[in-house]
């Protein structure tokens, strides 16, 4: 129900750009990311993956250097602990790679500035807020282990919020259809997750004893390179 309430949203807004700038741009893009999460102010090592993104934009014939676009999209964000050792038996060992991963859809609105470069091709800035819903994470693959030390689903917060700074290229193919890269800076605003403290936590280095979990507070911070297609609609008025 709530994906269909997403699509629905998405839907709505897309028929509002159809029906007031008329013609429009509109396309596909996805790629790497790094993510990167702060645990209570403290970075962890970055994540990589990949994400992609449905986008629209408004499109005018007469002044095509400034738009408003709106983008849905499907974003991995999280972080990673990785280059821990540990000793056994007075040998030390190196411990494997931990992902922190939060699957998450969300929809972007923003406004973009664009400059004439080369040829048809256009450089540009842009900006924008987000908000974005988690399906899931990896979390459960850590239930066998000292859970307490390990982020726990009931503590994820199901909304959070951003913004989007960054820029990009556009390059032509043809009339109607083109290219994009690009380059974003995604913080979020709110935190992905937060746990409050925990007491008399049994010890993983001496089961003898007891100690205490601190509060948890995790904010995404996520770079992702985009590629993408980019195809025009226009719309023609003929006397």
């Amino acid at each position: 129900m709530k994906k269909r309430n997403l699509l629905v949203l998405l839907i709505s807004c897309l028929g509002i750009f159809q029906l007031g700038a008329q013609s429009f741009a509109f396309g596909i893009k996805g790629g790497p990311i790094l993510g990167i999460q702060q645990w209570n102010s403290a970075d962890r090592d970055p994540l990589f993956s990949y994400h992609g993104i449905a986008f629209i934009e408004s499109y005018s014939e007469t002044d095509d250097l400034v738009s408003v676009f709106l983008q849905a999209g499907y974003h991995i964000r999280g972080s990673a602990v990785r280059n821990q050792q540990f000793s056994n038996n007075n040998q030390l060992f190196k411990a494997p790679t931990i992902e922190y991963v939060f699957r998450n859809v969300g929809l972007s609105l923003g406004a973009k500035k664009k400059y004439n470069i080369s040829g048809n091709s256009k450089a540009y800035y842009m900006l924008g807020v987000r908000g974005e819903y988690n399906l899931g994470t990896n979390f459960s693959g850590f239930e066998s282990l000292a859970s307490a030390f390990y982020p726990n689903d009931f503590f994820v917060r199901p909304f959070v919020f951003g913004a989007i700074f960054g820029g990009g290229i556009e390059f032509p193919f043809g009339e109607l259809i083109g290219g994009t890269v690009e380059l974003t800076l995604n913080p979020d605003i709110t935190r992905q997750y937060i746990q409050p403290p925990i007491g008399n936590v049994t010890s993983p280095w001496d089961p003898s004893q007891t100690i205490n979990v601190g509060e948890r507070n995790i904010r995404n911070i996520t770079i992702e390179l985009s590629i993408g297609l980019r195809f025009l609609r226009i719309v023609e008025y003929l006397d």
